[in-house]
Order: C-alpha cells, then sequence, then structure tokens
C-alpha cells in the first residue's frame, strides 16, 4: 500500500511547471502523485517522469477531468472527445510509467439529472461500448482503468459499488477494475466498509477523504471499519488523499467548496497523511 496526494488540491491546471510542488510532497512523506491531467497538450510526460524520478516519487494515478464536452454518454461530439482524451491520457501514462486511469469514465462531472429508465437504458449501453474499446487500448498497454462511482449531486449515472460492479461486468475487460472514495460512499452506501468488501479483488484504487472533503480523520468516517475490509480484501494500491479548499478557485466551483474547512492545504495533507499511515499500516 502507498500513499499518494492529488495534485487538485494545490493547482489547476497540472502543467510542467506544476512539478515545482514534488519536492513538498516528496518531504511531507507521499510516496506517489495523483495527477489530474486537464489536457494533455499541458504536460511533456518525459520531462514529468524525470521530475518524479529526481524527487523519489511515482506517478501512481492520472486522474481523468470530464466535463460537458467530454462525455461517453453525451453528444456524438462529446463521446469522440472523451474517447480520445482518454486513449491520450493511457499513451501519456505509458511515457509516466503510471498503472491506473482514475475517476468517473464514464460521464461528465456535474451531470445529474433523472431520465426515464429507457434512455438510462440506452446510455448504459453506449457508455460500456465505449469502456469495451477503451479497455483494449489500456490491455494492450498493460494499464488498468479504475471507475469511480460519485454522489447523486455529481451524477445521476453511477453512484454506488453495486452499481459500478454491474458496468465492470457489462464491459467484461480485466483491465477495468473499481474505485472507491470515501467522501462519495460517505453519502451513498450504507456501509463504507461493506462496499470495500464488496468490491473485493475488483478494488484498484482509492481516495481517502473526510466526511466533508477536509481532512481524513478529522471527521466522522468509520476509519477503523475501513481499515479492516481494506486489510480483508488484501488491498495494496493506492491510497490517496483527494480533499478541495477554496485555494484553487476552478476546484473549489466544481467542488462546491463554499468555506474553509481546514486551516490549510498543508494541514490536509500532512496531517491526513499522519492519520491515514497509523489506521491503514
Amino acid at each position: 500500500m502507498r500513499f499518494g496526494i492529488n495534485t487538485f488540491l494545490f493547482t489547476s491546471p497540472f502543467t510542467n511547471q506544476s512539478t515545482k510542488l514534488f519536492p513538498t510532497f516528496k518531504k511531507w512523506g507521499f510516496e506517489t502523485v495523483e495527477i489530474a491531467i486537464e489536457d494533455p497538450a499541458h504536460i511533456d510526460p518525459a520531462f514529468v517522469k524525470a521530475e518524479l524520478d529526481k524527487h523519489g516519487l511515482a506517478c501512481g494515478s492520472v486522474c481523468a477531468c470530464l466535463g460537458l464536452d467530454r462525455d461517453l454518454r453525451g453528444t456524438p461530439e462529446a463521446q469522440k472527445n472523451a474517447l480520445e482524451y482518454m486513449t491520450k491520457l493511457i499513451d501519456q501514462m505509458v511515457l509516466l510509467g503510471c498503472p491506473s486511469l482514475i475517476g468517473p469514465v464514464y460521464s461528465a462531472v456535474g451531470r445529474a439529472d433523472a431520465v426515464p429508465p429507457a434512455e438510462y437504458k440506452q446510455q448504459w449501453k453506449t457508455v460500456v461500448k465505449h469502456l469495451k474499446t477503451l479497455c483494449q487500448h489500456a490491455e494492450k498497454n498493460r494499464k488498468q482503468i479504475c471507475l469511480e462511482p460519485l454522489n447523486r449531486f455529481e451524477t445521476d449515472f453511477i453512484n454506488t459499488c453495486d452499481q459500478a460492479l454491474k458496468m465492470v461486468k457489462d464491459v467484461g475487460s480485466p483491465a477495468l477494475k473499481l474505485h472507491l472514495d470515501t467522501f462519495h460512499m460517505n453519502i451513498e452506501e450504507k456501509c463504507q466498509a461493506d462496499a470495500i468488501k464488496k468490491a473485493g479483488k475488483l478494488l484498484g484504487h482509492f481516495h481517502a477523504c473526510g466526511s466533508d472533503r477536509g481532512t481524513p480523520g478529522n471527521d466522522h468516517i468509520g476509519w477503523e471499519g475501513i481499515a479492516q475490509a481494506l486489510k480483508a480484501v488484501k488491498y495494496n494500491g493506492d491510497v490517496v488523499i483527494e480533499s478541495f479548499t477554496q485555494d484553487v478557485k476552478v476546484i473549489a466551483r466544481a467542488a462546491a467548496i463554499w468555506r474553509q474547512i481546514e486551516p490549510s492545504r498543508e494541514e490536509i495533507a500532512v496531517k491526513g497523511l499522519k492519520f491515514l499511515k497509523k489506521a491503514l499500516k
């Protein structure tokens, strides 16, 4: 099990210049960096890999960033854009030495509206078709795609572990895994530990966030049960802090961060990491 930090806590977009954050991440004790690549043109993956190596870090995951112009169940153009974008991310992951593409890879974040069952069923078939194509590319490059259920306010498509498992089954690719997040599970699952156990060997990535998107451990989440469940399924992937503050304005708006949840970003990272290392290891 490795501990990582998502770059959205400190910057948007991530560019070559953002690698200046790496020495600080290393000093704080992180082993991996989860890089949110909003546009593949923003980085030179060979340069970023060299900077990671220089500071003894690894790119543990690349976070897919999907808006209305990138949506596997959106307009034909949005579907095409999303598929091309994530294909490019997988290509960059090869150069970054990164194993996992993570996040809500199925649809635009923030698209949440009730649709008739027949329309939902058709959207589901469309996403399955596209994920089959994307997973073929991932398999060829020996990468995995970790699909993240989001809470009901951020998507109407996949909210729970059960729904995510159904998508994995329907796609039928060994490259497709689950990505669970304590913030989203806190809203959607009856019991986070049970959801983790249900995911089992298909759990490929894990986000550890406070119940309010703040510091892990400074909240009401049942971390002891989560730790036991991760141990029960023999999870050995990355555990990443993905919290947000008002400092990065575009992300604060997207994640509905309207107030100062914690004193600082450094506190989220440092205290969160200290807590997670104690609680999960």
